[in-house]
């Protein structure tokens, strides 16, 4: 089934580079000019994902996306930001976007990050792995891959695809150091030419959802200089 991809943006020019190129990549393509028109369309046509301009009339990239995360819509979202501005680029990933990318782009490195971020989370949702009963339980939390599900003390929690297969990988791979590369490599799944600020941006969104105290974390243990370690807790 073709994937639907919606491009919001205010630039006629950038909105018909991207719509062609997706095309050629055989995606249907949705379009919209402002952030309004982008947040309507998303709850009308539930696209796959969203290609989000950050400086847009009416409602800017960050409301969208603020405002979709808190109707609990995960669908992934590549904000799109001006050169060299970080402040925005990690608050767009605090506010719950999948990945960034800086302008000016070439259409190839579009369509890259689309197809990558769209198998990442596809794989996330859809795919049952063999041992489709498999389940991770630490304490009061337990994960279930195959359904995506969450709970902690038996409440149900909230995560975007990201955030969810970060949790897993950390899970799958327990007691063992990973470094932020590897964390890059393994979720996000191609380079992000050193930026690992996304990697500590996710990891603390994850602490924020399933530890009692983030800045004091049970779970997933920083190594200083390193990376992470999600800890089993030990049976006293």
């Amino acid at each position: 089934m073709t994937k639907k991809i919606l491009v919001v943006d205010d630039e006629s020019s950038i909105v018909t580079l991207l719509q062609y190129n997706l095309e050629q990549a055989g995606y249907t393509v949705l379009t919209a000019s402002d952030g309004m028109e982008g947040y309507n369309a998303v709850l009308e046509s539930k696209p796959d994902l969203i290609v989000l301009d950050l400086m847009l009339p009416k409602m800017d990239g960050m409301e969208v996306c603020k405002a979709l995360r808190l109707q609990k819509i995960n669908t992934p979202i590549i904000m799109l930001t001006a050169k060299d501005d970080e402040f925005d680029k990690v608050l767009g990933l605090e506010l719950g976007a999948d990945d960034y990318m800086t302008k000016p782009f070439s259409p190839r490195e579009v369509t890259a990050r689309v197809k990558a971020v769209l198998r990442r989370s596809t794989a996330t949702i859809e795919e049952v792995p063999l041992n489709a009963d498999s389940t991770f339980e630490y304490g009061s939390l337990r994960v279930y891959p195959e359904r995506f599900e969450v709970f902690l003390r038996d409440q149900s929690l909230e995560f975007t695809p990201k955030e969810f297969e970060l949790l897993v990988y950390l899970m799958e791979n327990k007691n063992r150091v990973l470094t932020r590369d590897q964390l890059l490599s393994a979720v996000w799944n191609y380079d992000f030419a050193g930026d690992t600020r996304i990697v500590d941006v996710h990891i603390s969104h994850l602490r924020e959802k399933i530890e009692e105290n983030s800045r004091k974390p049970f779970f997933i243990k920083t190594i200083r200089g390193i990376g992470y370690k999600f800890e089993e807790p030990k049976v006293v």
